[in-house]
């Protein structure tokens, strides 16, 4: 049974990991079809005034918002600007953490060091605050949520990539490969990396989860994507003046929020569990 297979099998018997699976395959589902999925897909820009703020209906299964748009035509367009913004989010800190982790951890040389002390600089300050202030500092966009969000995350793979390839770079398996005469660059690439790929898949599952928030975070207050975007945290600022009469308007996005970051938290808990063997728990 190759690696992939065994992995999903696993996957499959974790109902923690399983259940998250699950709910981020709904979430790429809802931004792959949201134009088939969406009763009003026009309602993303389009305004009905005499429809506005309108409870759950048959009509309008979600209820509509101060433009009367239909909240849940809303909601799966809003998955797609979701998605973007932490796939590009995460993918950025991951090209730039990864390497320089892999580098500080394998090599050490004040570079190593100069890294390393640059990432505690960005790890000291709270990650909400650091990427609300670096939005803050750009003009308001959803450019801007990923570049905030980017400079904000890579520190956290730099950290964990370097803790495990420090560790592995003092095992026999490598002292031996390099006494065999592989270069130290081979040896980093084919061998150390592959070892701490677990451990990026882990924490790159969580991040999607941690950008998710965030980017909602930044959209509330103004920083981040900008009315008409359908994005969830916009959609909440935007039900503010309008709570408690229409309370269907900062559920349904706030509880799609919760559902997608605790989706993407119980993905990484369970790869954590299966992939990891010093903290398995009896999947074999």
């Amino acid at each position: 049974m190759t690696g992939f297979r065994l992995t999903w099998k696993k996957i499959t018997r974790d109902r923690l990991a399983f259940t998250g699976f699950l709910i981020i395959l709904s979430l790429v589902a809802a931004a792959l079809f949201a134009g088939i999925l969406a009763p009003y897909p026009e309602d993303t820009f389009r305004i009905h005034p005499a429809k506005r703020l309108s409870p759950p209906s048959p009509e309008h299964l979600l209820g509509t918002d101060s433009m009367g748009r239909d909240i849940l035509s809303r909601l799966l367009f809003g998955a797609r600007v979701t998605l973007v913004i932490s796939i590009i989010a995460v993918g950025a800190s991951l090209l730039v953490g990864a390497p320089l982790g892999l580098l500080a951890g394998y090599f050490e040389t004040w570079i190593s060091e100069l890294i390393m002390r640059v990432a505690d600089i960005f790890l000291s300050i709270p990650q909400v605050i650091l990427a609300i202030f670096l939005a803050q500092s750009f003009r308001p966009s959803i450019r801007s949520v990923i570049l905030a969000l980017s400079i904000t995350y890579w520190p956290w793979f730099t950290r964990i990539v370097y803790a495990e390839a420090r560790s592995l770079k003092k095992t026999a398996f490598i002292e031996s490969t390099e006494a065999l005469g592989a270069g130290r660059i081979r040896t980093m690439l084919l061998h150390v990396l592959p070892n701490v790929s677990s451990s990026i898949i882990v924490r790159s599952s969580i991040g999607m989860g941690f950008t998710i928030l965030t980017a909602a975070t930044l959209g509330f207050l103004g920083v981040g994507a900008q009315p008409p975007t359908p994005e969830w945290g916009v959609t909440i600022a935007e039900s503010r003046q309008y709570l408690p009469d229409a309370w269907w308007y900062a559920t349904f996005p706030g509880l799609a929020i919760f559902i997608v970051v605790m989706g993407f938290n119980m993905l990484g808990d369970g790869l954590r569990d299966i992939l990891d063997p010093r903290i398995r728990r009896g999947f074999d």
